[in-house]
């Protein structure tokens, strides 16, 4: 369950990653060109062909930019807008946090502007394609 808090604190995450309160705000504007955005998925997913791709957040394999939706942009911000789809570069988001705003609940996330690489003004069709990324490793010198 999750527990609701009215102001930011400590301790928003628990020791698995999840997050542990929801913050109910009224109205969230973002300053600059910054972009916030929702419905960014992290789940598993099945590809049209029944093959099951696994929640690869996190690992140095299977990494891909993912879409998301704008929910708030910044008066600054003159490339995307509210409502709008985005695919945005992998890792270039912040970490989640829940809220509730017009007893929604929901999580949002913040992008790098120039991160993202395209905008779509219709939701994308599911992800069916692989990624072909290298497993990356750092070499020490």
């Amino acid at each position: 369950m999750v527990q609701k808090t009215k102001a930011l604190g400590e301790g928003l995450f628990d020791a698995g990653g999840s997050v542990k309160y929801t913050h109910e705000i009224k109205k969230l504007t973002p300053i600059g060109d910054n972009v916030i955005v929702r419905n960014m998925s992290f789940e598993a997913r099945q590809l049209s062909s029944g093959i099951l791709l696994l929640n690869d957040d996190g690992k140095t394999n299977g990494i891909r930019p993912r879409w998301a939706q704008v929910y708030a942009v910044g008066p600054d911000q003159e490339d995307v807008e509210p409502g709008q789809w985005v695919l945005i570069e992998h890792g270039r988001w912040s970490r989640g946090i829940q809220v509730s705003i017009n007893d929604e609940e929901f999580m949002i996330r913040r992008v790098d502007p120039k991160c993202i690489i395209f905008a779509s003004d219709d939701e994308p069709p599911a992800d069916d394609n692989l990624s072909d990324a290298v497993y990356a490793e750092r070499k020490e010198r």
